[in-house]
Formats: structure tokens, C-alpha cells, sequence
């Protein structure tokens, strides 16, 4: 098993040397937003993380925690209203990247009962969307928070 970590799996989607799908979607002093990093039965996935290297979102700088609460509420709000979720969760795990992560998670009202909530990490392969479903998602978020 390979550790995300070694290299920073974090450090490389910040600097654009990996491409989840959409790539970096957009920025925020501290931050990035990008789309999830691993396969995904839910569009419009999304990731906020650190530029840097902290655990948890108690480690973030002044500047960086300051953006956090905005920045997400504007992509929760895109996400609903681009592509239509009626809700949206949001996770901070933090036990395996080096890198404070906050998942934004959309629900939609087809979205099977067992995939909602903390269900959507626990998907089967099989209901694992295809990359270009999660990219033309992705761009569509990217393309709204523009400006």
C-alpha cells in the first residue's frame, strides 16, 4: 500500500502535478478547492484544503481560517444551485493527509439512501461514478466560482 504522504499527495494537487477531476477548481488565500482525489459515486465531490501542511483545521493560520467559513459556504451554495443538490455535508476527517482537508459532499434527491451522509465514502466500485461524470461536474463548479 502506498502512502499519500510520500510524496505529499496534498503538496502535488496544490502545485498541479496531480489532476483530480477538474484539477485546482479555484483558490482562496491558504486555501484550494479541488475535486475528490478518489474515485466517487456522488458529482461535484469536492475537497478545501491547506496550501500547507497542517492536520486539522486548528492548525490553520489566521489568514487561511478566516477564508475557510466563507469560501466553503460559496461552494456549498454553487453546489447547489449548478448542479442541483438540495443539501450538502461537510466533512473534516483528517487521519490521513498531512494536509487539513474539508470534504463538501452534495446530496441530491436521487441519491440512494445508503450514500448519503458519511454512506457516500463507503460506496461499492460499482457505483463509482465515470471520470468524465465527476469532470464535467467539477467544471461546472469551477466555472461558477469564477469572480
Amino acid at each position: 500500500m502506498s502512502d499519500v504522504n510520500d510524496p505529499c499527495l496534498g503538496c502535488a494537487i496544490v502545485r498541479g502535478e496531480v489532476h483530480p477531476p477538474g484539477g485546482v477548481l479555484a483558490r482562496a488565500p491558504g486555501l484550494v478547492l479541488h475535486g475528490v482525489a478518489s474515485p466517487s459515486p456522488v458529482p461535484g465531490w469536492v475537497v478545501l484544503t491547506s496550501a500547507q501542511h497542517v492536520r486539522g483545521w486548528y492548525d490553520l493560520d489566521a489568514t487561511a481560517a478566516r477564508e475557510l467559513g466563507p469560501f466553503a459556504a460559496r461552494v456549498m451554495r454553487a453546489q447547489r444551485e449548478v448542479l442541483g443538490a438540495e443539501h450538502v455535508y461537510a466533512f473534516a476527517i483528517g487521519d490521513v493527509l498531512r494536509h487539513f482537508h474539508l470534504h463538501l459532499v452534495p446530496r441530491f434527491a436521487d441519491t440512494p439512501a445508503h450514500l448519503r451522509g458519511r454512506g457516500a465514502f463507503d460506496a461499492a466500485p460499482a457505483e463509482h461514478l465515470p471520470p468524465e461524470t465527476l469532470e464535467a461536474a467539477a467544471r461546472r463548479l469551477a466555472a461558477a466560482l469564477v469572480g
